[in-house]
């Protein structure tokens, strides 16, 4: 079974269009229902992060099928969508993602302080808007550079 990036974060963040952009689809965006498994992603729906009962879901989806997390955290919203630590609990890589902010927003150090307690360590991203090109280039560059199978997938040999 292919490894994928498994994309978390609250409703309206990013977390589709994320995938989209790194799965290299251009069609409409849907609201999502069920785990997404893209073909280099796992797009997971707000509602799982939403109710703490889910957490099992994730935690499960991520160990059987996940090389690596992003976290994203929506800058248009005052809500802290993660508990403390929450990063922890994964066994793989965690990336940090701000969305809607650039890093000299006013908004980014609350956004960062939000990852921090969360358990998600530096680098983080900064994607502005779904045209900020070159934050999702070096997004996947990071991304893709934190193969955990040896570069077997396809993804990660992208040149």
């Amino acid at each position: 079974m292919r490894k994928r990036i498994m994309v978390i974060g609250p409703t309206g963040s990013g977390k589709t269009t994320l995938c989209h952009k790194i799965n290299g689809y251009d069609g409409p965006l849907r609201k999502t229902q069920d785990m997404i498994f893209g073909k280099y992603t796992i797009d997971v729906p707000g509602s799982y992060l939403d109710n703490p009962w889910m957490y099992k879901h994730l935690i499960s989806a991520a160990l059987n099928g996940a090389s690596q997390i992003v976290l994203l955290v929506d800058a248009k919203s005052r809500r802290e969508d993660y508990s403390h630590g929450f990063a922890k609990v994964f066994n793989c890589p965690v990336t940090g993602v701000i969305t809607k902010c650039s890093p000299e927003s006013e908004c980014a150090p609350r956004c960062e302080e939000q990852l921090k307690k969360t358990g998600v360590k530096k680098p983080w991203f900064y994607i502005n808007s779904q045209d900020d090109e070159v934050g999702m280039e070096k997004l996947k560059d990071y991304l893709f550079s934190l193969a955990l199978d040896g570069g077997e997938n396809e993804i990660y040999n992208r040149k």
